[in-house]
């Protein structure tokens, strides 16, 4: 067990610097990283915040201080790496932990995956001539070789969300598997509101035996709804009611009555509760968060083996893992077979269980070990 403690709190103060583009209130990294600040600053440390937004001011507030930040004026990933590396002149830092790409760093935690591993998912399901174009496009050149900078040994260590991800890099970039830690994704403990489920019901007008799925996400291309809305489709009366929570482009989608556009919610826990299983046949997912959430509400996942987030459960247990994300028959045999209540009933408290050992304190600890490794490190 690391004794963060003692790792870090037996050296002198160490200035931490921490990488992340944007911000948004809700997203899930954003929450990651104010936690692992926070946890840094109790261990008598200084967390630095690179970013190419002003953070509000509420976000940088820690427990009995206030996170420091550098704001890198960027338009884009490439000039955000090369503002960054400008900027660590101005601002040197002991460690840097990035969680984007960049030219260089002592930890870089892949948490969006490879971007040549999606490139060579994303061209098994569209047309040869697309995907050759993308590959001469000049933002994802761009991305491939800041990953190629980091990968050909200017990390010194690498944190993949998921071992997916984790053969993703050796594959692609022959990065040294012992220099690579698995840290799965964790969410903070969120009370579950039973009375939840009867109001977000009520609200959008759902019987309250009525048999609901729910999509969460934007990115609906890489995260597969296209073939979601299909399978219900070909379901037709015997499929259950589809609930699309997230930002997208519904046009090109099949028209069904048995699918409902909600756009995007901030009452993510609320519509899980009214749900009864989650889908996702993501094209490539390093690790879903939002699958996380799903468990974490009771609900049984179906989801692809292209979403790190399947190595944590097991296939017809607590959930379904499909094949391929275009397998319209193995998605509607088990969103057919996932259609029992007493069967999700039954299953509820190990869902909720599972969920409860991938919290964020304990990826914390994890990233704070990789941390103290890459220190160390000749």
């Amino acid at each position: 067990m690391f004794d963060r403690e003692r790792a870090f709190s037996n050296r002198k103060s160490m200035k931490i610097g921490l990488v992340r583009r944007g911000y948004s209130g809700t997203g899930g990294a954003e929450k990651y990283l104010l936690r692992l600040a926070a946890e840094l600053a109790r261990a008598g440390h200084e967390p630095f915040l690179f970013s190419d937004v002003p953070w509000p001011d509420q976000a940088l507030a820690l427990f009995d201080r206030r996170l420091g930040q550098s704001v890198v004026k960027a338009r884009d990933p490439w000039s955000f790496a090369g503002g960054v590396r400008s900027r660590l002149h101005k601002e040197p830092c002991d460690q840097i932990l990035s969680l984007e790409r960049i030219f260089a760093c002592d930890v870089y935690r892949a948490g969006d995956g490879v971007h040549a591993g999606w490139l060579q998912r994303r061209a098994r399901y569209e047309p040869k001539w697309k995907s050759a174009f993308r590959w001469l496009n000049r933002k994802h050149a761009r991305i491939l070789e800041l990953e190629r900078s980091l990968f050909s040994g200017r990390a010194k260590r690498v944190i993949a969300n998921s071992q997916l991800v984790k053969r993703d890099i050796v594959q692609h970039f022959r990065f040294p598997e012992d220099r690579i830690d698995v840290v799965y994704n964790g969410l903070p403990a969120h009370p579950i509101n039973p009375g939840s489920r009867g109001t977000v019901r009520k609200e959008l007008e759902i019987s309250k035996d009525e048999y609901v799925a729910i999509f969460v996400g934007s990115g609906w291309e890489r995260k597969g709804l296209r073939f979601a809305v299909e399978a219900i489709r070909q379901l037709g009366e015997d499929a259950p009611l589809l609930l699309v929570a997230g930002r997208g482009d519904e046009r090109p989608l099949a028209s069904t009555p048995r699918v409902r556009f909600l756009g995007p919610r901030t009452d993510i826990p609320d519509l899980l509760a009214a749900a009864d299983v989650f889908v996702l046949p993501t094209i490539y997912d390093p690790f879903s968060n939002a699958s996380l959430e799903a468990l974490a509400a009771g609900l049984p996942v179906i989801t692809t083996r292209a979403n790190g987030f399947s190595e944590i459960i097991k296939r017809d247990v607590e959930g379904d893992l499909l094949p391929r994300p275009d397998d319209i028959e193995a998605l509607m045999f088990s969103l057919c077979a996932w259609a029992d209540p007493a069967r999700r009933e039954m299953i509820r408290p190990r869902l909720l269980a599972k969920a409860a050992e991938f919290s964020i304190e304990r990826n914390v600890n994890e990233t704070l070990a990789v941390l103290e490794k890459a220190r160390t490190a000749k």
